[in-house]
């Protein structure tokens, strides 16, 4: 990744446009833990930086030592965290300024992403519709549990589920009923509409979003950015440190947020994304999707940021070594890790 010769002053216009964002979130803060390699003894110390690191202290361990840092986004939320948080801190002010009523989304039966969509609506004052792919659990837990708590689930057998967009839509038709609209949330994105909270005609009519499975649009990237704002703040992750992110990624939209955030904010930073749901080829397309929409929608601060050779190149993508394992409910939170640098 080459930064480009406006970097400087696009930064600036990046911290602004992002200080200027309504957001979900009240904070962009986060924990930040380390991990020190002890060579002599094959054992790894941890110890948690975030405060000595807000404060311009030092970094915790013993000098010398190999070390990387670890971001707990897992700890955003008692319920709903970790990216899935992220992708909703921009989106969900949007689609409520746009008088969203009910928000209808997606995904599989223990989708961390449909727990967030419901916990985080529920506290908003936005009806929660989840469509969960298969069969009801006879014992609900983890994320299931949670959406079954805080959303109205649907379970969707997987010939329905396989045309998404279809299901989506026809259960969003039977959630507004005969007096209420359905729009798609990547339809309003940077649009104008010039509408206030409360934009209901009186009757009790509903206004229904559909969100996408996993949220991966535009405006999730949006909330990615600011966290690394945030991250380039902090002493150990200043603007002009070499800083190294590894992200695992499933459908990559974070990864791109945080790549497109470096490039954007001037920071010496590189990404690499550990692919763990489709080809190289696929999670290029991806990434060349979403910096394209990014610079439809948000010309202002893209215009002149990412040299047009960077498009597909933003973030490296490299292969999983090992599969992907899901730990039980009382250890996940402790192993949901999104980002090291």
């Amino acid at each position: 990744m080459r930064p480009t010769p406006a970097l400087a002053a696009g930064g600036r216009t990046v911290a602004s446009f992002l200080s200027a964002t309504e957001w979900m979130l009240p904070s962009p803060a986060t924990q930040v833990h380390t991990i020190s390699v002890l060579p002599s003894r094959l054992e790894f110390a941890f110890s948690n930086l975030t405060t000595s690191l807000r404060n311009g202290g030092g970094n915790g361990s013993e000098t010398g030592n190999p070390k990387f840092q670890i971001v707990r986004d897992d700890l955003l939320h008692p319920l709903a965290n970790g990216n899935k948080a992220r992708k909703l801190d921009a989106l969900l002010p949007v689609l409520r300024h746009c008088g969203a009523t009910d928000i209808v989304t997606c995904g599989g039966c223990q989708s961390a992403h449909a727990a967030a969509v419901a916990v985080h609506c529920a506290e908003w004052g936005i009806r929660p519709h989840i469509l969960l792919r298969g069969e009801q659990l006879d014992v609900p837990t983890g994320y299931n549990l949670i959406s079954l708590m805080f959303g109205n689930v649907t379970y969707a057998s997987r010939s329905l589920y396989a045309q998404r967009d279809e299901m989506l839509y026809e259960h969003a038709i039977k959630v507004a009923g005969c007096s209420g609209t359905v729009m798609w949330a990547d339809e309003i994105i940077g649009k104008d509409l010039g509408l206030d909270e409360d934009t209901t005609d009186g009757n009790g009519s509903r206004k229904v979003m559909i969100v996408k499975e996993g949220a991966g649009s535009v405006q999730a990237l949006l909330g990615v950015m600011r966290l690394l704002e945030y991250l380039s703040g902090l002493t150990l992750f200043g603007k002009d440190e070499k800083v190294h992110i590894v992200v695992d990624s499933g459908t990559g939209t974070t990864a791109v947020g945080l790549a497109l955030g470096a490039v954007c904010l001037g920071l010496q930073w590189r990404v690499t994304g550990v692919m763990l749901a489709d080809t190289l080829e696929r999670y290029k397309q991806r990434e060349r999707s979403l910096v394209s929409d990014f610079e439809k929608v948000f010309p202002q601060i893209y215009h002149g940021m990412v040299e047009d050779a960077t498009h597909d190149n933003l973030v490296q993508w490299v292969e999983r070594f090992s599969p992907r394992s899901f730990p039980k409910l009382q250890t996940c939170m402790l192993y949901s890790i999104k980002v090291a640098c």
